[in-house]
């Protein structure tokens, strides 16, 4: 009797609520008609992230990094957005879109990183060293973007710093390894560095790489500089244990560039394991694994299937951003644009 009565139910009776995010729902042919429908009805287009689940992007408009995306979303013609990623990447959009509707799936999706350091934070950190510039990764808030006086991506980070006079003190945040990168890559002194991370990234570790690469000496490596592991990956190159020309501190916007131009039957990926779908898309003939299988952030699947229904149904949840805070912001990330290397996103 109860498996009739499930029967009968419709897609958005099933949907339940718990503390990991809305299940309920599959994604089946029937649930995508009805998402692809329902978009159409709000005039919303979709936005997913290169590490969300495959079900995911693969329903979604458009797929790719945080910033690369909110570009997209300001010039599409639809007056919805529905952002699949953390909340920061919603607020971001929301930021480059101030005039249009931006729904994130479910609101609860945040992230570590973003969250590893506030404005009253920065407002400190700024207060102990009067005079400093400071360059924000893209992964943080909305409050802490308005604080920032450029904004860079992991493309173009070495860009944005390198941009700023010598002499003149930076404060980078939040990610300390992404900041290690940079200062390593511009040989900055004056290079202050929060020391956040994204709980993800920095748990894929030295050993694993180092393992990783011993057992499969043929593979190129594609590492994201927010990686507890990058440092260990320039190492092997640096050293001759690992040919430096099939070792990469990529982006994952880059990371998918590189997938089209790589000369190796296998790649090991050292990054959030979402970004395999979209690398194995775009290269079907390479073999692609991850250094560490088990790096999954439980914040981007909490984008699930029964989320993006329920966000479509109930034109929830929506993302708000002051608008002083959000002209602020969008300041910041211009000065980046107006460097000449916009880059991806994370």
């Amino acid at each position: 009797m109860a498996a009739a009565v499930g029967a009968t139910m419709t897609l958005t009776e099933r949907i339940t609520d718990g503390p990991s995010g809305y299940s309920g729902v599959e994604a089946t042919p029937e649930w995508a008609a009805e998402i692809k429908r329902l978009a159409r009805e709000r005039n919303a287009t979709i936005l997913a992230h290169n590490y969300q689940l495959p079900e995911i992007q693969d329903i979604a408009d458009h797929v790719g990094d945080s910033l690369a995306l909110s570009r997209i979303a300001a010039e599409a013609p639809e007056d919805t957005i529905v952002f699949c990623g953390v909340h920061f990447m919603a607020e971001t959009a929301k930021i480059l879109s101030p005039e249009k509707t931006v729904l994130i799936p479910d609101q609860r999706a945040g992230c570590s990183l973003a969250d590893s350091i506030t404005a009253e934070e920065l407002r400190d950190w700024k207060a102990e060293h009067p005079g400093a510039l400071v360059v924000s990764y893209v992964n943080t808030t909305a409050a802490v973007k308005a604080l920032t006086d450029i904004c860079c991506t992991s493309s173009n980070a070495v860009d944005v710093v390198a941009s700023i006079d010598p002499d003149r003190e930076v404060l980078f945040l939040p990610d300390q390894f992404l900041g290690a990168h940079v200062k390593r890559v511009t040989g900055r002194e004056n290079m202050h560095i929060w020391m956040g991370e994204c709980h993800v990234h920095a748990g894929i570790n030295g050993d694993e790489l180092n393992e990783q690469a011993r057992t499969h000496p043929d593979a190129e490596l594609f590492v994201h500089p927010e990686c507890g592991c990058a440092t260990s990956a320039l190492y092997l190159a640096g050293a001759g244990e690992f040919p430096a020309e099939r070792v990469h501190i990529l982006s994952t916007g880059g990371m998918i560039d590189a997938a089209k131009a790589a000369k190796s039957n296998q790649v090991l990926v050292a990054t959030e394991v979402g970004m395999l779908h979209q690398l194995r898309k775009a290269a079907p003939g390479i073999d692609f694994q991850p250094v560490n299988d088990r790096a999954s952030c439980q914040y981007m699947k909490m984008i699930t299937p029964a989320a993006l229904l329920r966000c479509l149904v109930e034109n929830r949840d929506e993302v708000h951003v002051d608008a002083e805070t959000a002209a602020l912001a969008r300041n910041s990330v211009q000065r980046m644009i107006e460097i000449g290397n916009p880059g991806g996103g994370e």
